[in-house]
């Protein structure tokens, strides 16, 4: 099943609806908000216009059909000036005070040109007419940073190399994500999706016709975003003092300093862990191959945050092992510790195929866009 595109973590659970598929709460405050919406440029799907009938019949499931798909706080929409497909979250400036400004500083000069920066482009602030304390963040449409699968360890690296210097560009500004974890971290599928797919149900195309066609992050080099800057701070550095906070769990529950939540802590070592985490987790728990991150990851996620490196520290050894791998390493396919091995021989199949024609258009190993 593929994961959901946008943030899970406001994929909350909706009031009933008044009739089965049909619009819950949430959604209502969006069909409230439609004409407001398209007054600044952006406009809903056809399940959310003033005219919308359910497409299907009583005896149908009506998860089956487009105008089925719902969605809550985080709605999608497409901006009407140039038919740009984007996502809109609500935001409270009380529950996290500081996200805009660390959007805002992230994306404007000099951070905003500085080639590591992988904040998630920020389109609008849309101040919600009715109601002062509420806005909508503007993003462009992203997926999961592993949708589609990683198909060869070279594309793996070129992740790792993007978000490492992505979180050491903002330690060096005195910014901590606080939660760069797998459902912040996005994948820009502008250049490897032809097709648009449905913001919903993102294996299907959005005009519901089937399956979406992708290219590879080797064909179509992709970059990755950081979104969700919710639980962020700003550390302006004061001589000989460590900063401190107090604990924000975010998606990752599994921080050691995170256990009592009365206790202070240093909120940068937390997202070295949380990067070493998410590589154990999703890849070298994953796929066999990954015994020369060992090392490293085992340092980022050290129960001790004293003993983790710093970022800087993790950029420096990390390109010393990127340096260190060969082209055939690179070019290999990763396999999934959990597949049968006739799964494996029908996938190697495909993999040679592209192997041989990357080599031959030479396309780079390490995919970096």
């Amino acid at each position: 099943m593929a994961r959901f595109s946008l943030n899970p973590e406001f994929l909350l659970v909706a009031p009933r609806a008044d009739f089965p598929g049909g619009l819950n709460h949430i959604e209502k405050w969006w069909v409230k908000h439609r004409d407001w919406l398209q007054e600044c440029g952006y406009t809903l799907r056809r399940r959310y216009q003033a005219d919308w009938s359910p497409s299907w019949k009583p005896e149908d499931f009506w998860h089956h059909f487009e105008d089925g798909q719902t969605l809550t706080r985080v709605m999608d929409g497409t901006r009407t000036s140039d038919g740009l497909h984007v996502v809109m979250k609500q935001i409270s400036d009380k529950q996290t005070p500081h996200e805009v400004e660390v959007y805002q500083r992230m994306t404007s000069e000099p951070l905003s040109s500085d080639p590591r920066n992988r904040t998630a482009p920020l389109l609008d602030i849309l101040q919600v007419p009715d109601e002062p304390k509420k806005r909508l963040l503007v993003m462009p449409m992203l997926r999961p940073l592993d949708s589609p699968e990683f198909e060869t360890f070279g594309e793996a690296i070129s992740f790792f190399t993007q978000i490492f210097e992505a979180i050491q560009l903002m330690h060096e500004h005195h910014i901590a994500h606080r939660d760069c974890t797998y459902n912040n971290i996005m994948l820009d599928p502008s250049g490897m999706f032809p097709i648009p797919f449905h913001p919903r149900e993102i294996d299907r195309r959005r005009d519901w016709k089937g399956k979406v066609p992708h290219l590879t992050r080797t064909q179509r080099p992709t970059r990755y975003f950081l979104i969700d800057f919710g639980l962020s701070g700003i550390y302006p550095p004061e001589e000989g003092v460590v900063p401190l906070d107090f604990p924000t769990p975010g998606g990752d529950k599994t921080v050691p300093e995170h256990a009592n939540e009365s206790e202070l802590c240093n909120p940068f070592p937390v997202d070295v862990y949380y990067l070493g985490n998410l590589i154990r987790e999703e890849f070298i728990g994953k796929y066999h191959g990954f015994e020369f991150l060992y090392p490293l990851v085992g340092d980022m996620v050290a129960v001790d945050p004293s003993k983790r490196p710093t970022m800087d520290e993790v950029v420096s050894r990390f390109k010393k092992i990127r340096d260190s791998l060969s082209s055939w390493k690179l070019r290999s396919r990763l396999v999934r510790r959990k597949d049968w091995a006739i799964v494996g021989l029908y996938k190697s199949f495909g993999h040679w195929h592209r192997r041989l024609a990357y080599i031959a258009t030479r396309k780079p190993a390490i995919p970096d866009a």
